[in-house]
């Protein structure tokens, strides 16, 4: 079986009075990135894996946080490590 690399983007919906503490809980959580919060509560959210149970753990993570609303998926891409790697090198040796 071979290594993939997943990413996906999220935008996640909070309470305003809960910013602060929401956004210090998504930073936590390993491969998420925040990458924009709107005074009304909006986030903009990036996750990485390395398997899609590590992506769908995060997104529940995220959805069972205290003054989270809702999380939208947005985008969502799957890509073998092998063939990034195989890329790369061909890369390298033009």
């Amino acid at each position: 079986m071979s290594q993939e690399y997943h990413v996906t983007s999220l935008v996640v919906h909070a309470a305003p009075n809960a910013l602060q503490q929401v956004e210090a809980d998504i930073a936590a959580l390993k491969g998420c990135d925040i990458h924009a919060i709107s005074p009304e509560g909006k986030f903009v959210i990036t996750l990485e894996g390395n398997s899609q149970k590590a992506i769908l753990d995060n997104v529940e993570a995220i959805n069972a946080l205290s003054g989270v609303l809702s999380a939208s998926l947005i985008y969502h891409q799957v890509e073998p490590l092998e063939q990034e790697l195989l890329e790369k090198k061909s890369e390298e040796t033009l």
